[in-house]
């Protein structure tokens, strides 16, 4: 039986893997679409839950060893929500000597008098929050303008956009805002959500729960999340190999004509290995072992 001493070294080393690990990825991330640039004033997003402030924790962290330099400014926006604790952000940000600025902006009036009861809140409320955070951004300088979306939220919106959008389309690491104005960054694009999770509660982040849309259990996120979780479970890996199927497009095996030249093909004479081959069906990973059945897979809770 472990003793108080050998258990606090063990989540000591845990709680030093995964930082180490966050970081990585982050890093990671921040270099494969250069996120940040020499001079950059990055402005963090800081909605009060797990992921906004994990990203503002790792940012700072990285920071101080960043081969280049960049400013950071935290950015809330409250909105009003009856209850929401306005005391939380200002004070953790003023102990850690972040430079800071709330919004506030009665959103949640506004979303509420507009949305009939029982429809979901949030695509009003996120067109409200992004319309905001763009003219706050423009006020403040900000050259970025970082979101705390993680690898779960990216799968998530791309089964969403498949299932209910009848789209190929998922959440970008870093994209031009809809104004043309300003570029939005993920710097946790790579990151598992249970690492978030593990990270905040090392932390000890003062979460604000978002009572404006937490009610709302039936939302097809939280389908596409259920989905997703359950398939993990069952099939261990399979989420890390659908994140990785988004980096890596085939557009000569989809059917978009307007993402490859379909009705101008024609025969070229040069052989290639791969060219007709639907499926990697060499690949030990991919193949069904001799003599078993392909299993199906079932969409559990999708309305």
């Amino acid at each position: 039986m472990d003793t108080p001493a050998a258990s606090e070294k063990k989540a000591a080393f845990e709680a030093n893997k995964l930082s180490k690990r966050l970081h990585r990825l982050v890093g990671q991330a921040i270099g494969d679409f250069n996120m940040i640039e020499p001079g950059d004033k990055v402005m963090v997003c800081l909605s009060g839950g797990k992921d906004s402030y994990s990203l503002l924790d790792i940012l700072l962290n990285l920071r101080k060893r960043a081969p280049v330099h960049f400013d950071i400014v935290a950015v809330n926006l409250d909105q009003k929500q009856p209850g929401f604790p306005e005391h939380v952000l200002p004070e953790y940000l003023t102990k850690l000597g972040v430079p800071f600025h709330i919004e506030n902006q009665d959103t949640y009036s506004i979303v509420k008098r507009l949305v009939p009861e029982g429809k979901t809140m949030c695509s009003l409320c996120s067109r409200l929050r992004r319309g905001i955070l763009y003219r706050v951004a423009s006020e403040l300088g900000a050259s970025k303008i970082a979101l705390g979306h993680h690898r779960d939220d990216m799968l998530q919106t791309f089964f969403l956009n498949m299932f209910f959008g009848a789209k190929l389309k998922g959440m970008p690491p870093k994209l031009v805002s809809d104004d043309g104005r300003h570029v939005v960054i993920r710097p946790l694009a790579y990151v598992p959500e249970q690492d978030l999770e593990a990270w905040s509660e090392h932390r000890q982040f003062p979460i604000i729960p978002c009572t404006l849309c937490g009610s709302q259990e039936n939302l097809q996120r939280k389908q596409i999340r259920n989905m997703l979780r359950d398939w993990e479970k069952k099939y261990p890996g399979r989420v890390e190999n659908m994140f990785s199927a988004l980096q890596t497009v085939v557009p000569s095996h989809l059917m978009d004509r307007n993402l490859y030249p379909f009705a101008g093909l024609q025969p070229t004479g040069v052989a290639d290995p791969a060219g007709d081959k639907a499926f990697d069906e060499d690949e030990d990973d991919c193949a069904t072992p001799s003599g078993a059945q392909p299993q199906p897979i079932r969409l559990h809770g999708l309305g």
